[in-house]
């Protein structure tokens, strides 16, 4: 028998940023897979017929000759099967190790440049999760930090960047924020919008405190909705950090760790908010902290203007009635966020893996 390799999930993420010619095969169900997947990746729904061990599984599976063929379960034990299958057909087959669960860690990057600053967007493409190191001069700041912290230590100091700052939007709940452990190993000040749901040492922002870096200005506006304690930031007169606030087709839900009542109040400050952020520039670029689509490497931005995701929401004038559309809508919660809120509140990043807590699909937005 032709033994399968497995491939980790920073092997097949580099390869993918290379731009490699692979092939990934998702053998998950339908349904699992229309959740969450690799994004360029092809469905074959075996998962049954494999996990039976079924010879014939993937008889009928049509894939180019000659391709590294890379096979996509949930946890990476039904692939093994899948890429022994391949394998004996002559195919250099591969398992991801762990699957789709984890998958969640793996991550892209895109970038924008303005005279004075550039900015690095990294995009956890099997979470959706989205955070941002921008630099100007030899100093640089992170928001909503969502991987591990060396991910952005390196980069900084491939761009010749001291991290000066680590800030987050909000107190998160459908990921562990790393901010926290970051400022540490970077020697950075940590900074949280006014709350009082953290109960750890932080710096505090205020409406329109301004922090300075380099050649570059970041300003804390206050936009609560989504949590109470949420916050946007303008760095320059170019990005607009939304948090989870405002998406590029939608905004942020209201109702997590909320009260029917509660939710609906979150949600009639949400649309004065979203009337105080769509006051500002037109061309203000909006960079949000979730994508709720698997996102592929092409190092394109997730972003759009202010004034087209003003075009995009047409949020109405009366704000009960907006109420009452993002409350029709509200997505399902995301999975564990009791458990990832209350570990955020604390500042606790829990040993082992933190894909048990993270993996599933963003559900952040109501479009």
């Amino acid at each position: 028998m032709i033994m399968p390799r497995e491939i980790e999930v920073e092997a097949l993420r580099a390869r993918l940023e290379r731009g490699e010619n692979l092939t990934i095969l998702d053998v998950r169900p339908a349904s699992e897979r229309e959740e969450w997947f690799i994004p360029g990746s092809v469905h074959h729904d075996a998962y049954h017929a494999l996990a039976a061990k079924q010879d014939a599984a993937l008889a009928d599976v049509r894939l180019p000759a000659g391709v590294p063929v890379v096979t996509v379960c949930g946890a990476g034990k039904t692939s093994v099967v899948a890429a022994d299958q391949l394998a004996e057909r002559g195919f250099e087959a591969y398992s991801l190790a762990g699957g789709m669960k984890a998958w969640s860690l793996a991550w892209n990057t895109a970038e924008a440049v303005t005279r004075q600053a550039s900015l690095i967007q990294f995009r956890r493409t099997g979470k959706g999760c989205l955070s941002y190191l921008i630099g100007s001069g030899a100093e640089a700041v992170v928001v909503d930090p969502s991987l591990d912290p060396e991910v952005y230590l390196t980069l900084a100091a491939e761009r010749g960047w001291t991290i000066r700052h680590v800030l987050d939007t909000h107190v998160h709940a459908d990921h562990l924020s790393r901010g926290r452990h970051l400022a540490k190993r970077a020697g950075a000040s940590f900074w949280l919008p006014e709350q009082d749901r953290a109960r750890y040492q932080h710096r505090v922002l205020r409406d329109n405190d301004e922090i300075r870096f380099g050649a570059s200005t970041l300003r804390a506006i206050q936009t609560p909705g989504h949590t109470m304690e949420s916050v946007c930031y303008q760095v320059d007169d170019a990005w607009l950090l939304t948090g989870d606030t405002l998406f590029p087709a939608a905004v942020g839900r209201p109702d997590l760790e909320a009260s029917p009542e509660e939710a609906r109040a979150r949600a009639l400050l949400l649309h004065q908010s979203l009337r105080r952020l769509f006051a500002m520039d037109a061309g203000l670029l909006v960079l949000p902290n979730h994508s709720s689509r698997p996102i592929a490497f092409d190092r394109r931005l997730i972003a759009t203007t202010l004034g087209d995701a003003r075009h995009a929401i047409q949020l109405p004038a009366d704000a009960e009635a907006f109420a009452d559309s993002v409350l029709r809508r509200i997505p399902p919660t995301p999975p564990n966020h009791h458990t990832i809120v209350a570990l955020n509140e604390v500042g606790v990043v829990p040993t082992g893996d933190p894909t048990d807590l993270e993996a599933g699909a963003n559900r952040c937005a109501v479009g």
